[in-house]
């Protein structure tokens, strides 16, 4: 059984990340990536590892920060990573909008 899957957004939230972040370096986008899947694996292993933010979204989703992403996620088997949202952002608007 897969330990985490990515919704479809989340699979666009990443593509958008690395074309920004390729601007600069390829090899910084491809780094990034790799941090950020690393850190869905560790997530998946250590689930509740995250919290809440009642102030963003009353969703049932937990967050988890890398850099300054925030990996948001459901608790689920296999765990679903929702969002990857830059914390600059408006992340409460985003998730609204969803």
């Amino acid at each position: 059984m897969k330990k985490f899957e990515l919704a479809r957004r989340a699979l666009a939230d990443l593509q958008e990340i690395w074309e920004f972040v390729s601007h600069d370096s390829f090899t910084a986008a491809d780094r990034l990536l790799e941090e950020f899947y690393s850190a869905f694996q560790k997530i998946a292993e250590m689930p509740g590892i995250g919290h809440k933010r009642q102030d963003l979204t009353s969703r049932d989703v937990l967050f988890w920060t890398l850099h300054s992403y925030l990996i948001i996620y459901r608790n689920s088997k296999p765990l679903r990573v929702a969002r990857i949202i830059h914390a600059k952002r408006d992340v409460k608007e985003l998730l609204e909008n969803r």
